[in-house]
């Protein structure tokens, strides 16, 4: 018995591959360019301003980015900003598990860009 034989058009395959690979590229670059370039900032703010501390930062939030989705990273980041707040709206913040599960995510997610980038 002869294999069977699938005619496919010149450029269909090309065609199909670049569109997974965009679909793959907004997946893992989800992060809008503001909220990277704001994480940049205050990486490079807590160390020592320099031109220096750029290329480790950026390579912070991309590993990050990889690590973490966007929606988990904005609750960890709301968390962290409301934890801040005095009295009980704050402590509710710094109280419950979700809360501490997202900062949790988060921390890990710098603390495997730390080894990786710097």
């Amino acid at each position: 018995m002869r294999p069977s034989v699938i005619w496919v058009a010149p450029g269909a395959i090309s065609a199909l591959l670049l569109a997974g690979a965009a679909a793959s590229c907004r997946e893992m670059n989800d992060y809008p360019t503001v909220v990277r370039a704001d994480y940049v900032f205050a990486c490079m703010k807590a160390n020592g301003e320099t031109r220096r501390a750029l290329e480790p930062c950026s390579c912070s939030i991309d590993v990050v980015a990889s690590v973490i989705p966007y929606d988990r990273y904005v609750k960890a980041e709301t968390v962290l900003s409301m934890s801040q707040v005095v009295g009980n709206l704050g402590s509710q913040f710094r109280s419950t598990e979700q809360a501490r599960a997202a900062v949790d995510d988060l921390r890990r997610a710098q603390a495997e860009a730390e080894v990786r980038c710097f």
